[in-house]
């Protein structure tokens, strides 16, 4: 007589009704969690008209019983400083061109460095997270948070141009109490627009992200200082300033003892100044000051584009 089939183990079956519920719950979180992503679209040819980060200080200042003062004036990506666009790529990421909202490759760099440090924080967040973050989210710190960060960042990237992308971030990032965007930022710290902004100026907005209040354009560092020289060389490298204007700029940043391009450059940026840089990357001139045009468009520096994108760095970005 032949033995019946031995029935699994009760704990076996346990194990793959948790494994079966798990997946359910999974599946279900994810679709709940992508239905909350934010409709991106009307981005493409729309200003948002507030943001959640002006939202929480208005909020913060209500709570607290002081007032909200807020500087926040709109401007095209054409009239804020090719410098500052550039600063801001240079610094915050350096392959904002080349990825799809999420660089894996900074994230993966960050968490060994957290985990270095004994901090479990993902970090390596690109243009298009910090966007996400400034109009939907919040500064604090989870992973569910996060999730919701990459999710939006493929929508946005899904559905808006890089320069609109570009634009908007320039135009909604708060640098500093109730200062959001470049324009107003520019006329907080430096007392001109946005347009007319100096390489060194450009610098000092773009290292004060993305912590205005502990990294503020008007504080001086040993750290802070490397990290604007290195963004100094970064344009130069890139074909936006001369060794002149390079020489000036390190003197406006507080370095004059820094030798310019000829001598050590920043890790993983290239060895020399590319070659076959369009010719819209040659050398810009000074830009206008605030006493003149200063709400013109840079009409001979047209907006910073793909084709501009940093010369290819090599395996590794540079770390700022």
């Amino acid at each position: 007589m032949a033995r019946k089939p031995a029935r699994p183990r009760r704990w076996v079956r346990i194990a793959a009704r948790v494994v079966e519920v798990t997946i359910v719950l999974l599946a279900i979180g994810a679709l709940l969690l992508w239905c909350s992503v934010p409709d991106t679209r009307p981005l493409a040819t729309g200003n948002p008209a507030s943001t959640a980060f002006i939202d929480l200080r208005r909020a913060q200042a209500a709570d607290a019983g002081k007032p909200f003062e807020l500087a926040w004036t709109w401007k095209p990506i054409g009239k804020i400083s090719r410098y500052l666009r550039a600063s801001i790529i240079y610094a915050e990421d350096y392959n904002f061109y080349r990825h799809e909202g999420i660089d894996w490759q900074a994230i993966e760099h960050a968490v060994e460095a957290n985990w270095d440090k004994g901090s479990l924080s993902i970090g390596g967040s690109t243009i298009t997270q910090q966007l996400a973050k400034n109009l939907y989210l919040s500064p604090s710190r989870s992973f569910l948070r996060k999730l919701r960060e990459m999710l939006i960042a493929y929508s946005l990237e899904d559905n808006l141009s890089k320069q609109r992308i570009l634009e908007l971030y320039l135009n909604v990032v708060e640098w500093g109490d109730g200062v959001f965007g470049a324009e107003a930022a520019a006329r907080h710290w430096f007392k001109k627009p946005a347009i007319a902004l100096t390489p060194a100026e450009a610098i000092r907005l773009a290292i004060a992200l993305p912590n205005p209040f502990t990294r503020a354009p008007d504080v001086r560092s040993p750290a802070l200082t490397r990290k604007a020289v290195r963004l100094a060389h970064l344009l130069r490298m890139q074909g936006l300033i001369d060794e002149v204007q390079e020489r000036a700029t390190l003197d406006a940043l507080g370095a004059p003892n820094e030798k310019v391009l000829r001598t050590r450059r920043p890790r993983g940026a290239p060895v020399t100044p590319t070659t076959s840089l369009p010719t819209t990357m040659a050398p810009a001139p000074p830009p206008p000051s605030s006493a003149s045009e200063p709400d013109q468009p840079e009409a001979d520096q047209p907006i910073l584009s793909p084709s501009e994108a940093p010369a290819d760095p090599g395996p590794e970005p540079p770390r700022f």
